[in-house]
């Protein structure tokens, strides 16, 4: 999946496939300007924006893995946020902190079980309660399992379900992280301050911020979230139907944002 970037020479459109660090080098292909284009977005959001558009496309079982891996990466975002906050509240050197938990992190991160017993952990200290919410059923393991590992062909209603589901769970953490999720928003400038430093004279820096499922939201600045309105959950159910709810704030969320999405699509496409 890629993006469109305007060079900032010429003003042609390039498009430009996601990479992990947020940092792509770009040559424009009809004036050979080269820049650096820096994508203010976390991991997790780019993923689920991808299972978006491929949701909206139609490409309902490859929608699965793309929300399943946002959720993985969206739990490691909630550790970090966590421990940074932490770090910050003791007057803790940000850097020595980052780096401690790059460290740390890189005991579990080829082991997915032993990172939800971090985001677990994590969830407990900062809001001293059980995260009750995982469980098989809330999180949709066997949904997941059964697609992605078994080969089975969803519905597009399941499929929309899940990814119900899960934007539900995100939104709703990311509403209790508040304004703790910007130290996660400043490790990334750190990376971004690095690679500027290290560019040519004669390459352009670009900052861009897309728009999306969460982002056009919660990550237009680093100031607290504001609550949203509760949406309305059609057919006349009560809005104690937690299945009902989740519907009901992801098709409201598609709404407002899915159209921001239509840019990103396939190399092919």
């Amino acid at each position: 999946m890629d993006f469109p970037t305007p060079c900032p020479a010429c003003g042609h459109a390039n498009r430009v496939a996601f990479t992990e660090s947020g940092v792509h080098d770009v040559t424009c292909v009809q004036c050979g300007a080269r820049s650096y284009v820096f994508l203010r977005k976390q991991r997790f959001e780019v993923l689920f924006d991808l299972g978006t558009r491929a949701l909206m496309d139609g490409y309902a079982r490859e929608a699965v893995a793309s929300f399943a891996a946002a959720l993985e990466r969206f739990f490691e975002f909630y550790v970090r946020a966590f421990t940074l906050e932490q770090a910050a509240n003791t007057d803790r050197d940000f850097s020595l902190a980052q780096g401690a938990l790059d460290g740390t992190w890189r005991h579990v991160a080829s082991q997915s079980e032993r990172q939800l017993g971090m985001f677990a952990l994590a969830y407990l200290l900062r809001q001293g309660r059980e995260p009750d919410f995982l469980t098989p059923a809330g999180l949709g393991t066997d949904f997941r399992n059964r697609v992605i590992h078994r080969g089975a062909l969803p519905t597009r209603a399941e499929v929309d379900a899940y990814a119900a589901a899960v934007f539900a769970l995100m939104d709703r953490l990311l509403s209790e992280l508040g304004p703790a999720a910007a130290h996660v928003e400043l490790a990334q400038e750190q990376v971004f301050a690095a690679h500027l430093a290290r560019l040519p004279a004669n390459v352009t820096a670009v900052f861009e911020e897309h728009p999306g499922m969460f982002r056009a939201r919660r990550f237009g600045g680093l100031a607290p979230a504001v609550k949203p309105a509760r949406p309305e959950v059609a057919g006349g159910r009560s809005v104690n139907d937690a299945k009902a709810f989740q519907q009901a704030l992801f098709q409201q969320a598609l709404a407002e944002r899915g159209a921001l999405l239509r840019a990103f699509k396939g190399s092919g496409g």
